[in-house]
């Protein structure tokens, strides 16, 4: 079965033209509907999954009868997912498996999670091996609290898998659960508490198996013991570096090992003692310097006294929220620290008060600035320009997609020698029609594709680019599109973009 970038690949010019005009915003509902009846699979593919519908085309597509075309609109990002969970009793595996991964999507945040009675529904009635995969983050976080508890055995074993925040009475009651799966699971996460079960079970050569135990588990004395004197593997002692069952004179023996990437992990841990801080912040390898010196038990006083340089290199992207808020006056102490990595921390936050986020998107340090665009719902207008025209690492344009992120002002960009910013040219409403023209033969094909759908394109070359293999679907989805062109399209399959001679 073809994937969907082989699909694009094969589709003929035609074909690209109808996929252009799936995504014209410009198009009534009827256009919709007639392409969703009569377009080829890459132009329905377009329709279905790149782009939000009108409540009439939904209901069409959870009745068409093709199975690929379904499939795309059960990973659509951008519908509601009541709309997609309409599909979630489809007669076909291969929609319902497309449901239970979600939707795929250039956005960085997670997915809106699905109906809550979806979701339990799928579990109980979906096969195990179609719930992997990114299903997980379709659930909400209330219905993940209340898992555990939940009256169908399907969904407490998922609800076992929160055994680490569970409480004490919470796991009793999975381990005499009366489903012998929820019991079964239960179990075996209760013996991964055991440190001597764990001895028990640590396999004894190189192996994600060892790593999770090493890393995460409590351990014996013996364990450790063995790997202080006769390591497996050249990062076993790393591991159990940040272990938090490590005892007291281990951490003490190990902020003193010659290895400074040793080091470096316990620097980070918060059960390191003010003797070994001291020590460490005097270290001679600057990563030991810099680990220590965001460790929360130091006073400012003692930041400022230690040398440490802040790298520059670090990727400032955009962070989920986390389900549970961080501490508010955890937040607040960081964002007013005078080191720059406990400020980025802050800057991560997404509910940083009016006050913080005004004096963060001012601050000296371009990673600060740059998290907090890319993370809080109100950064301002000129903090988001700023940003992606200092900021070229990774996630760069999701700092288009922030709610503030202006649009007025930016044609000044149409010459700029990067080409992401000049790109910037194509989404001003400004932008005078011959410098928009220019752009559609702009060396960069990302300017090109931009220019390509703006209204301010001149008709003329909005015509010709109809006919040009790169660029005939961007400007199929252009707004300006004239509706005798849309109507002619559709009545010879994209075959005719211009009126017969």
């Amino acid at each position: 079965m073809a994937t969907p970038e082989q699909i694009w690949a094969d589709a003929v010019l035609p074909t690209r033209r109808l996929a252009g005009l799936a995504l014209n915003p410009s198009v009534p509902e009827s256009v919709l509907l007639r392409l969703l009846l009569e377009a080829p699979l890459a132009a329905r593919m377009v329709l279905c999954r790149d782009r939000a519908l009108p409540e009439a085309v939904v209901d069409a597509v959870i009745q068409h009868p093709d199975t690929r075309t379904r499939s795309f609109f059960a990973r659509n990002p951008h519908v509601d997912p009541a709309q997609r969970v309409r599909l979630v009793d489809d007669p076909e595996w291969f929609v319902r498996a497309h449901l239970a991964e979600g939707p795929q999507a250039a956005a960085l945040a997670r997915p809106r999670p699905l109906p809550d009675e979806a979701v339990v529904h799928m579990i109980s009635t979906y096969d195990d091996e179609l719930l992997g995969g990114s299903f997980y983050q379709q659930i909400s976080a209330g219905l993940r609290r209340s898992m555990p508890t939940h009256p169908v055995a399907k969904v407490r074993r998922w609800g076992v898998g929160e055994w680490t925040s569970l409480s004490a009475d919470t796991r009793a009651a999975l381990l005499a659960d009366p489903d012998a799966e929820v019991r079964g699971a239960a179990q075996r996460h209760a013996r991964y508490e055991d440190p001597a079960w764990v001895e028990s079970t640590l396999p004894d050569r190189p192996c994600h198996a060892r790593t999770d135990l090493l890393l995460h588990r409590p351990l014996t004395r013996a364990v450790v013991e063995s790997v202080l004197s006769r390591p497996v593997g050249k990062e076993d002692k790393a591991m159990i570096a940040v272990n938090p069952t490590l005892p007291p004179d281990v951490v003490v023996l190990l902020a003193a090992d010659p290895d400074p990437a040793i080091r470096v992990r316990i620097a980070q841990r918060t059960d390191l003692g003010p003797a070994e801080r001291r020590t460490l912040m005097t270290d001679p390898h600057p990563g030991v310097r810099l680990a220590v010196s965001v460790h929360p038990a130091l006073s400012e006083e003692e930041r400022v006294r230690i040398d440490y340089q802040v790298p520059m290199d670090d990727f400032f992207i955009h962070h989920p929220a986390p389900e549970v808020p961080r501490d508010p006056r955890t937040v607040r102490r960081n964002a007013l620290s005078h080191h720059p990595l406990l400020r980025r921390r802050a800057a991560k936050d997404h509910l940083l008060t009016p006050d913080l986020v005004a004096r963060l998107a001012s601050d000296d340090d371009l990673g600060v600035r740059v998290l907090l665009a890319q993370n809080h719902p109100d950064a301002p207008a000129s903090l988001l320009l700023r940003s992606f025209l200092e900021y070229v690492g990774p996630e760069r344009s999701h700092l288009t997609t922030r709610p503030n992120f202006p649009t007025d002002g930016l044609a000044v960009f149409a010459d700029h020698e990067d080409p992401e910013v000049r790109a910037l040219a194509a989404r001003a409403p400004e932008t005078d029609p011959t410098t928009v023209a220019r752009l559609t033969e702009d060396p960069d094909p990302t300017v090109r594709a931009a220019a390509a759908r703006h209204p301010n394109l001149p008709q003329p070359r909005l015509a010709a680019l109809l006919d040009d293999e790169e660029l005939a679907h961007h400007a199929a989805a252009n707004a300006a599109l004239p509706p005798d062109t849309i109507r002619r399209l559709l009545q010879t399959s994209g075959r005719r973009a211009r009126p017969p001679e």
